[in-house]
């Protein structure tokens, strides 16, 4: 009698596990939410590391910032030597000391941290991959200012004008070295043909959408996401408008620490956050104002003694995504404070403009044209640019300090 009930109470405990393990995978199964539709429902900007990786380090790393409603991008160019204090190793390094290739999750954690922002996604692909990608989606087109045709580890030929790099030209142009090229143009070569890609994966969507093709760009791909996952992820990209995506690049200073030069951001980190936190601010804003999409031209110009100063505004406003239009000096060196001088009348283009520099002295300059010549007029450049900075006495180099 006693191995009877004991035998009843087994078999209710089996049952009452079946029942839990039934429940957790329905609960797993038809009511998991897909964290792309997750962050679409939350109005958020989706960003996503992308890291060419080669020879098991990255070769470009990209954080694409991405809000879907307007169809504004921004991308932020991660420079792997850049120097920072790596928690992980108690000491200063450049980032990609702590990149692994089997595991990114400390290099993506370094990332957030650098940025202030939460990354959602993370994908990986090598050099190899990349290439084959390449071929997958028929190529990739790119506008090629100025020829290159070289020696120099191999014969390096690129005809300038509307060029379509196959798999193997993307992977030499993406990696090739010449000695009287700057570390600043090479950059900026290798983040327009990332542009490139991510507008041909939006042209080529219908053909990654097939089934046989989404598992062939899967396996080659490094990352954590799901594959409808990452397939929704694409169709998300489709709609980036990459004519008018904004980028950006990690810039400071660079000092030689242990044998090696280091690229230390600006204001100990500070300021490529505050370039984050606007640029997220201006993915999001509505895009019907007098200046529409295009970039906002700044003048600067120093109303001080100090030698130099405009420049150095001008390139910290670079930093933001501002036109430079013109450097120069203001009609006299003794200005107390400094001003803002706005002609677009956007009220929340110059607050944040001034934001930068925690600047609010304000001054509204009349434009005399018709209201239905406004555009006409502001993008023509009927005035020196639409907003004027003059540098005061107030200016300590990154903010007005009263």
């Amino acid at each position: 009698m006693r191995k009877k009930k004991i035998d009843a109470s087994a078999l209710l405990l089996l049952l009452i596990i079946l029942l839990l393990a039934a429940g957790i995978v329905f609960a797993v199964t038809y009511l998991n939410i897909d964290p792309i539709t997750e962050s679409l429902d939350g109005d958020k900007v989706i960003n996503t590391l992308f890291v060419i990786e080669d020879k098991e380090k990255p070769l470009c790393s990209y954080v694409l910032m991405y809000y879907p409603a307007t169809k504004r991008a921004a991308i932020f160019d991660i420079p792997g030597s850049l120097g920072l204090i790596i928690q992980r190793i108690n000491r200063v390094d450049r980032i990609d000391r702590v990149y692994d290739p089997r595991r990114i999750t400390p290099f993506t954690s370094e990332l957030e941290n650098l940025l202030g922002i939460e990354i959602s996604f993370s994908i990986v692909v090598t050099l190899e991959n990349f290439a084959k990608i390449i071929d997958l989606i028929e190529g990739v087109e790119l506008f090629i200012p100025i020829p290159v045709d070289e020696y120099h580890d191999g014969y390096i030929m690129f005809p300038s004008g509307l060029s379509y790099l196959d798999g193997d030209k993307a992977r030499v142009y993406v990696t090739y070295e010449l000695p009287e090229e700057s570390d600043e143009l090479a950059n900026y070569r290798r983040q327009r043909l990332f542009v490139a890609f991510i507008k041909r994966l939006g042209i080529q969507n219908d053909f990654l959408k097939n089934q046989q093709v989404s598992r062939v760009m899967y396996s080659l791909l490094k990352t954590g996401i799901k594959q409808r996952t990452l397939s929704r992820l694409f169709d998300e990209f489709a709609g980036i408008d990459t004519d008018r995506i904004n980028l950006q690049s990690v810039s400071g200073n660079t000092r030689e620490v242990s044998g090696q030069l280091l690229l230390f951001p600006h204001w100990d980190g500070s300021l490529i956050k505050e370039i984050v936190r606007q640029t997220t601010g201006s993915l999001i804003q509505p895009t019907d104002t007098v200046l529409g999409d295009r970039s906002i031209t700044i003048e600067v110009l120093n109303g001080t003694t100090v030698s130099g100063l405009a420049g150095r505004t001008a390139e910290l406003y670079r930093g933001f995504g501002y036109e430079v239009s013109s450097i120069g000096n203001a009609e006299h060196n003794d200005y107390e404070k400094t001003i803002i001088i706005y002609r677009s009348g956007q009220e929340e283009i110059v607050m944040a403009f001034g934001e930068v520099i925690r600047c609010n002295n304000i001054q509204y300059e009349q434009v005399n044209f018709d209201e239905t010549e406004s555009d006409l007029a502001v993008q023509n450049f009927n005035f020196p640019a639409d907003l004027t900075l003059i540098i005061g006495k107030d200016f300590n180099g990154r903010y007005v300090t009263n």
